[in-house]
């Protein structure tokens, strides 16, 4: 299994609330993490290395090797992180409600188990095909989910960066967790909406699709958002796996 990953401040915003990493247990099993914190003054950064460094360090000492015991383990410490990042939040007055997204994917039992909070989102390109695999916590997913808007209608919406879900804010989180299986020759991508609102599907298609290291992409996908406007941070975890993308969740 391969893996890069980039992440850029933009052209628009002073300082950077993304974090990106990957990890590996002790059965070996791969854990690739995104997060793109909100809030004033560091509150943001404050919140997504928060979820990035925990989780991730917390996995490493792990040796699970099952999905099942993945997925029972990562929506509990999702519960706990949403507690320590709310408590650090009321203790300090320029962290006061700091939140941040998250979405990660873990490769075991020849799957992978994608889970996310928010609306950074996770993608799979098999066969020139981009299909997203999470499902974004947003105000917008949840008024085409119930037919009030079209989805032409959801892509310019004005309301389209509020999003219902977040480590840190509320007292709750409920994290979405689906598996899929691994197509052969697939690419996995998580992302923050930095770049998902700069790129459409069919450049960052075109991108996957091009010939070259998982690096260079990354650096095209953050040229074009940057391109187009860079309104936002922008982060791109690549991961290629050999192993053979139907949804079991």
């Amino acid at each position: 299994m391969k893996y890069a990953f980039l992440t850029d401040v933009g052209k628009q915003r002073e300082n950077n609330q993304d974090y990106v990493n990957v990890f590996k247990n002790k059965k070996d099993i791969i854990f690739g993490i995104v997060a793109d914190g909100m809030g004033g003054h560091r509150g943001g950064d404050v919140a997504s290395d928060m979820a990035v460094s925990h989780l991730g360090n917390a996995f490493e000492d792990t040796k699970l090797d099952t999905a099942d015991s993945i997925r029972e383990w990562i929506l509990a410490e999702l519960s706990r992180e949403n507690d320590r990042i709310v408590s650090v939040s009321n203790q300090f007055e320029d962290l006061y409600g700091m939140g941040t997204t998250m979405v990660g994917v873990f490769f075991v039992d020849g799957k992978m188990l994608v889970v996310n909070v928010g609306d950074s989102r996770c993608y799979v390109l098999y066969e020139n095909k981009l299909e997203q695999l999470s499902v974004d916590h947003s105000l917008v997913h949840e008024l085409l989910e119930t037919g009030q808007i079209s989805e032409e209608e959801a892509e310019n919406h004005p309301q389209k960066n509020i999003i219902t879900q977040t480590l840190g804010v509320s007292q709750t989180v409920q994290p979405r967790v689906k598996d899929f299986e691994i197509p052969d020759d697939a690419i996995v991508m998580l992302c923050t909406d930095g770049l998902t609102n700069m790129v459409n599907p069919e450049q960052i298609t075109k991108i996957l699709s091009s010939k070259g290291t998982l690096e260079t992409k990354c650096q095209k996908l953050i040229k074009m958002a940057n391109k187009a406007g860079g309104n936002d941070n922008i982060t791109a975890l690549l991961i290629t796996s050999d192993k053979g993308v139907t949804n079991n969740g």
